[in-house]
């Protein structure tokens, strides 16, 4: 899961009714295809942005405790490893929690938040400016799930860090990941970056489909998100939370199951479901450390480092550019 919001991003109404009617057309053609799917950045509305952060603090979401539990155990030599003085560019920074968990120790030359939203980063790097008042602050927003492009004054800095916590490569299939290194890669500098290991069975699909429901909640909204900006009939009722570990592809899937045979229109589209037809929500790929040495250095990473957590659930690695 990946924190983002669509509408947030938009400066004014021409510019998000110019995106409104991209990501209809992109979620439209999504629909429409044989297994139906829906982008995972489309759980990120207002209320999907509020219930991820509610997972967060579910016993059951290990993902985001066990990383702070890494880097409150491990800082001191993440710092040496790392080196001060690093442009630190925080890629997916929602709201820049765990980057500023790190700001003390890792003492960066300056910080670059990236998300979707420039209006939301400008709001939470507030609170950082106060709190860190020597450090120079520059939010980005950009989506760069396709393609990462940083601003000319970022990408002249002479020793930059690439900082991707929280396990949201594992939103990328196998291919796309690499190609998402490589692209870091190619933009040079460093990479110090969090990543979901294989564990047992139980721990890892419970964090995804917990007791009181709150995922169940976090995967229905994206209906309710496509509503409003497809104009689709989506019922919420007639859906339900699926979500398991598909071990060929080390993966979890999430899925919304029809609940029983439905008809979803939207102007210019309609589908009929099957009773237990799924739409597919999201990837959450799960690595072990063989394979994510392998795709490093498939990008152009070498002189891995790794850091992970006493019962080894989730790995933080730092990674240096091939020609540093």
């Amino acid at each position: 899961m990946q924190h983002a919001t669509l509408r947030a991003r938009h400066e004014d109404e021409a510019q998000f009714a110019t995106d409104r009617l991209q990501a209809g057309a992109e979620l439209a053609a999504g629909l429409a295809r044989p297994q139906a799917s829906i982008s995972p950045k489309y759980f990120y509305d207002a209320q999907g942005s509020k219930l991820f952060e509610a997972i967060c603090a579910l016993d059951e979401y290990y993902p985001t405790r066990t990383e702070y539990e890494i880097f409150r155990q491990h800082g001191a030599a993440i710092a040496e490893a790392v080196g001060q003085g690093a442009t630190l560019i925080d890629l997916g920074a929602g709201n820049c929690e765990k980057a500023a968990s790190l700001l003390g120790i890792l003492r960066p030359r300056s910080y670059v938040p990236v998300d979707i939203s420039t209006a939301f980063l400008n709001k939470v790097v507030a609170p950082l400016r106060q709190a860190f008042p020597g450090l120079p602050i520059h939010p980005v927003g950009t989506d760069f799930s396709e393609s990462l492009t940083l601003p000319g004054f970022v990408q002249a800095q002479p020793h930059k860090l690439f900082f991707y916590p929280g396990s949201s490569l594992g939103n990328f299939g196998p291919l796309q990941a690499v190609r998402f290194l490589q692209n870091i890669r190619e933009h040079g500098g460093d990479l110090l970056i969090g990543l979901d290991l294989v564990k047992d069975l139980g721990t890892v699909e419970a964090a995804y489909d917990d007791e009181l429901g709150v995922t169940a909640a976090f995967n229905l909204n994206i209906l309710r998100h496509a509503n409003r900006i497809l104009d689709a009939d989506f019922a919420l009722n007639d859906w339900a939370h699926h979500a398991f570990f598909n071990e060929a592809q080390s993966r979890i899937e999430m899925h919304l199951r029809a609940r029983q045979g439905c008809r979803v229109t939207w102007p210019g589209g309609t589908r009929v479901f099957a009773e237990h037809e799924t739409i597919h929500t999201e990837n959450s790929y799960k690595f072990t450390v063989e394979f994510a040495t392998e795709m490093l250095h498939r990008a152009g990473f070498t002189g891995l480092t790794y850091w992970t957590d006493p019962a080894k659930k989730f790995l933080v690695c730092h990674a240096r550019a091939a020609d540093a």
